[in-house]
């Protein structure tokens, strides 16, 4: 979408005709510093810029069920994803996670949710040509409390995981600086996260990425099976809070779910592969725009003298996306992609 169709002041339009930044995927893709620096606008003037933008996303024409088939959503640009820092796993979701959108990622303990998060909360700090948001991740934990030893395992071997992306590069991402972490005991802390510490973080463009894990375990133990209907109230407002920061700053919002044992065969919401289902039932499976699963496999992979257990990561549902897996393997640089032929 173009920025000459936004109603800006003659001011930032200039600003953003000298800073060569054209298309409303270029403004959304830059955070808050990077893009004073580019235009030279106050704070307050790049806040409006964005918050026009947002809206103009929001008002973007409906897609035919014939583009979804032909994965013709012209509105989702390449600039509009969160790369997973995996190219095989970044074909698998067309460019990574959709930036201003809800992913949940659900799968049995042990499958490599946690891990494929943790990743996320690197990626998105490299620049938009290298797949990221130029910016940090805010990691809520409502379980276990955060790995930040497979963090540091993590950033020490991103040269590894990433060698399209030149080693000075690197070198200068402060990545443990900008992973932010939060810990939720209980639904009101959560929401005191979500409805405070989050929006202050993401207007200050300190993070673009949001990551909650996970969002069963709350909902599971502070309600007994008869207290369902406010149950689901609490999970319409958190899914409302979502929507409303994930769009509102163009941030993609990454739900990590857990799962149940599936008991009926015509469940749909499940892969047909799979004999669990996301947990939290239809008023939770209504709330997001992409579901994703990961599973742990039968098999296992071999690379030099590291061995891994097979995943694979399926899409469940997705406006632009066909139901399809990747197989995958927890390697010590991260997760990535594994090919057939391998």
């Amino acid at each position: 979408m173009n920025l000459d169709h936004l109603e800006l002041s003659p001011e930032i339009s200039g600003a953003l005709r000298r800073a060569d930044l054209k298309s409303v995927g270029d403004v959304l893709c830059l955070s808050v510093p990077d893009l004073q620096t580019l235009t030279g606008l106050s704070r307050s003037d790049v806040q409006h810029l964005l918050t026009t933008t947002a809206r103009a996303c929001r008002r973007r024409p409906p897609v035919t069920v014939l583009q979804l088939q032909r994965g013709e959503c012209l509105w989702l640009e390449s600039r509009d994803r969160l790369s997973l820092g995996c190219p095989i796993l970044d074909q698998l979701l067309r460019g990574g996670l959709l930036v201003g959108r809800v992913t949940e990622l659900s799968g049995q303990s042990g499958t490599g949710k946690t891990q494929l998060a943790l990743q996320l909360c690197l990626s998105v700090q490299y620049p938009p040509q290298h797949g990221g948001l130029s910016s940090g991740a805010l990691y809520i934990c409502t379980e276990d409390s955060f790995p930040v030893r497979r963090l540091d395992q993590l950033i020490r071997f991103q040269s590894i995981l990433r060698p399209e992306v030149p080693p000075h590069l690197i070198g200068r991402l402060s990545f443990s600086d900008r992973v932010y972490v939060e810990h939720a005991a209980d639904l009101d802390a959560l929401q005191v996260c979500l409805s405070r510490r989050a929006p202050l973080l993401l207007a200050q463009g300190l993070v673009r990425l949001l990551v909650v894990d996970s969002v069963a375990a709350l909902f599971r133990s502070e309600f007994q099976a008869d207290d369902w209907l406010e149950r689901n109230k609490q999970l319409l407002t958190f899914s409302s809070t979502l929507h409303h920061l994930s769009q509102e700053f163009s941030t993609p919002v990454l739900i990590i779910n857990q799962v149940t044992d599936v008991f009926n065969d015509s469940n749909s919401l499940s892969p047909s592969s799979s004999t669990v289902s996301p947990a939290l039932g239809l008023a939770w499976a209504n709330q997001v725009m992409v579901r994703l699963m990961m599973h742990r496999l039968q098999a296992t992979v071999a690379r030099g003298d590291q061995t891994s257990v097979l995943r694979r990561l399926e899409v469940v549902f997705a406006p632009h996306l066909p139901r399809d897996g990747q197989d995958a393997a927890v390697w010590t640089e991260g997760v990535r992609g594994v090919l057939d032929s391998e």
